[in-house]
């Protein structure tokens, strides 16, 4: 039964944010000049953990009458009958649960910030309702990681992870957007809001390499500022460089008239981009 719930959040898909998250435990280690805590991390794993747990689940229980309606959808969990409503809720509110009291053990601003963090991170469920920005809604919620991270091993904010939070956060509104690309007609039909259903599949493209642009201008922010401190040295240019190559690949194999490569782009490209990203970056800053 637990790994019908992992494969209702795709867990696997945590390597998107927790490599950035383990930057902004380490560069907070490392500012605060603490010997690491293990304690400390495995907190701070839980807390993303829980925090994406909880947010994709309220995603798939709120969209299960559109999932069923919906081809590319329709074997998801709760449509296929597989968990039932009530179960994902209670999944839902554990996960829930275990972050604010991951977050009260870590310091009090984080549990102080945790309500609203999860009020991010699930109210982006709602968004496609409404807004065709939901796909920058929904790189807030996994920019936060970074930051908050950081925020857990040092107590304050700093602006290093926050370029860094910024830089997540135009990367998975833009990868978001290129996956949305295959739903158009469908959110069309059904008044549902995105990028590609307000604007089409050609100019939400645009968009896309527009948000991936400003990933890039932020990323390079975020590594002058690492190196200006002293933190890095090239292997972190050089991961930056393997990640910026990876951005541009997946623009390179999603075509308006041959969408068969999305998963390619989305799940392989940018999940080896984080990994290689955030182990390479970590090991810098502590070399």
């Amino acid at each position: 039964m637990v790994a019908k719930y992992f494969h209702l959040v795709k867990f696997s898909h945590s390597i998107f944010a927790l490599p950035f998250a383990l930057i902004g435990f380490s560069l907070g280690t490392i500012d605060s000049s603490q010997p690491p805590s293990v304690r400390l991390f495995f907190l701070v794993v839980i807390c993303m953990v829980t925090a994406r747990n909880a947010a994709m689940g309220f995603n798939r229980y709120l969209d299960r009458d559109i999932d069923a309606q919906n081809i590319r959808t329709q074997t998801r969990e709760i449509p296929a009958g597989v968990i039932s409503p009530k179960q994902a809720l209670f999944f839902i509110g554990l996960n829930c649960l275990l972050f604010v009291l991951s977050s009260y053990f870590i310091n009090k601003i984080c549990f102080i910030l945790s309500p609203i963090a999860l009020l991010l991170v699930l109210g982006y469920s709602y968004t496609k309702r409404f807004t065709a920005l939901c796909h920058l809604v929904l790189g807030v919620g996994l920019g936060l990681a970074p930051i908050g991270a950081y925020l857990a091993v040092t107590g304050h904010f700093d602006p290093k992870p926050i370029l860094l939070g910024i830089t997540v956060w135009a990367w998975v509104s833009g990868f978001d957007i290129i996956y949305a690309l295959q739903d158009e007609e469908f959110d069309k039909t059904n008044h549902l809001y995105s990028i590609p259903a307000l604007l089409g599949k050609t100019n939400g493209r645009k968009v896309a390499m527009f948000m991936h642009f400003i990933a890039l201008v932020f990323l390079c922010l975020f590594i002058a500022a690492l190196w200006s401190s002293g933190h890095i040295g090239y292997i972190s240019i050089l991961a930056a460089s393997i990640f910026s190559i990876a951005i541009i690949y997946q623009h390179s194999i999603v075509k308006i008239d041959d969408l068969s490569n999305i998963n390619l782009a989305f799940f392989t490209s940018n999940g080896v981009a984080s990994l290689i990203f955030g182990a390479m970056i970590c090991f810098d800053l502590f070399l």
